[in-house]
């Protein structure tokens, strides 16, 4: 294997390339699968919105989305990736289908980390006469924030995962490139540098991930 003979600007780009992935991905997977989750939450039997129909509507398609794997996915989502994004292809291409995989995904991690508070906290609020909003918003979340970090945290980790394989249509990053130097030019000091970055990358988020979690768990 020669070291010498990998174009390290290519590495580069496609580094960037699935940081930025990652990155807008995680954005708006938490800006759609943070109200879905509490949703799921407060229309849960037993708690303040419950509704058995609101919820058994967002329980399937939540599972629906969860259970579909992303390859099928990313290829099920082109006509209307390219309806959204303009392009099935590159960073822009690959945004839709890794927000429709991990939202949910998220979603269900935020629905968790709330059944797992003290049943007080909500009953307090009741009592003081709060509706849902302020419960939400003055209780619930603030108790919470440790724990939908860790989450944000688990489902940036996974987005990186997925990032690599959407290089199967084009997407781009490092996936893209392990694909098409890697595997079909048969570079495998391609392929080991990409794992290699891949596997830093998962490290150092775990790493930073958790110092923020413990150092917001302290406050």
């Amino acid at each position: 294997m020669m070291l010498a003979n990998v174009d390290w600007w290519l590495i580069g780009q496609a580094t960037i390339d699935t940081l930025l992935m990652t990155g807008f991905s995680l954005l708006f997977t938490v800006l759609i699968g943070m109200p879905v989750g509490i949703l799921l939450f407060l229309t849960a039997p037993g708690q303040m919105l419950s509704s058995r129909a609101a919820y058994q509507s967002m329980a399937f398609i939540v599972n629906v989305l969860r259970s579909v794997p992303f390859l099928i996915l990313l290829i099920v989502m082109i006509p209307l990736t390219r309806m959204l994004a303009g392009t099935a292809l590159g960073v822009q291409g690959s945004i839709p289908p890794l927000v429709a995989s991990a939202a949910p995904f998220f979603a269900r991690l935020v629905e968790n980390v709330l059944r797992e508070l003290d049943p007080g906290v909500s009953e307090a609020c009741r009592a003081m006469g709060a509706d849902s909003r302020q419960t939400v918003l003055w209780a619930l979340i603030p108790e919470a924030t440790t724990g939908i970090l860790a989450a944000i945290v688990v489902t940036a980790i996974t987005l990186v995962g997925y990032s690599a394989m959407s290089g199967v249509i084009g997407g781009g990053g490092l996936g893209d490139l392990a694909l098409r130097f890697g595997y079909q030019r048969y570079q495998t000091d391609v392929m080991v540098v990409t794992v290699l970055i891949l596997v830093v990358m998962v490290q150092l988020l775990q790493v930073f991930g958790d110092r923020w979690v413990a150092r917001m768990n302290r406050k």
